[in-house]
């Protein structure tokens, strides 16, 4: 492995704490997973967005970076291969769908603040999936206060997704999820950390899954 920095990301419900965990054990990497079910606002915005989104995409900005910060800055020398389930921009994208114009503003200048205090990754995996597939997954896992996002919501944070990584100065294995299985099928992980070893240069590096 070249790299010393992966992160996965994609829409909600596309895999990505199940691949950056797989990926964590075949790499014998240090992993670093999302800690969402501490967010108290989490069920609340799904139930009034209006209300708490600003507080929501604070809270999640604020443990991220604590996570990052702590993480990222010990040296291991065990490990020398850290996967996270999640770009620290992920708080601004986020809060570019959620927020209202003028609260978008003060977090953007806030989220300015404490990135440059954060690494960036060096290689991003993104799991781009259908809609249809997102809300399959979802309902899979079973989390009460997800069961109801609308489907324009995943919409939109997929298009922005799509608008972020097209500008990253770092290469982007863009995987296209729709048949994805990374717990039961093991060539899909296979596809994956082959495409790994061959990215060399920025830009989006196109694979598929099969069925």
């Amino acid at each position: 492995m070249r790299y010393d920095f992966i992160t996965i990301e994609g829409n909600i419900g596309a895999g990505k704490t199940t691949l950056t965990t797989a990926l964590s054990k075949i790499y014998n990497a240090r992993l670093v997973l999302e800690e969402f079910a501490d967010n108290p606002f989490l069920p609340k915005f799904y139930q009034n967005p209006q209300q708490y989104a600003f507080p929501l995409e604070l809270f999640f900005m604020a443990e991220r970076y604590k996570q990052l910060q702590d993480l990222l800055v010990q040296k291991n020398l065990f490990q020398q291969l850290t996967v996270s389930d999640y770009l620290f921009t992920k708080s601004l994208l986020f809060a570019k769908v959620t927020l209202s114009e003028d609260e978008y503003k003060l977090y953007q200048r806030l989220f300015d603040i404490v990135q440059q205090q954060l690494i960036q990754p060096q290689l991003l995996i993104y799991l781009h999936a259908p809609v249809k597939k997102l809300q399959e997954n979802i309902k899979k896992r079973s989390r009460n206060y997800e069961q109801q996002i609308p489907d324009a919501y995943l919409e939109s944070i997929q298009e922005t997704y799509l608008q972020y990584i097209k500008q990253l100065p770092f290469p982007i294995l863009f995987v296209d999820a729709s048949n994805a299985d990374f717990i039961t099928n093991d060539r899909h992980l296979t596809i994956i950390v082959d495409a790994l070893n061959k990215i060399y240069t920025p830009g989006l590096h196109p694979i598929s899954l099969e069925g």
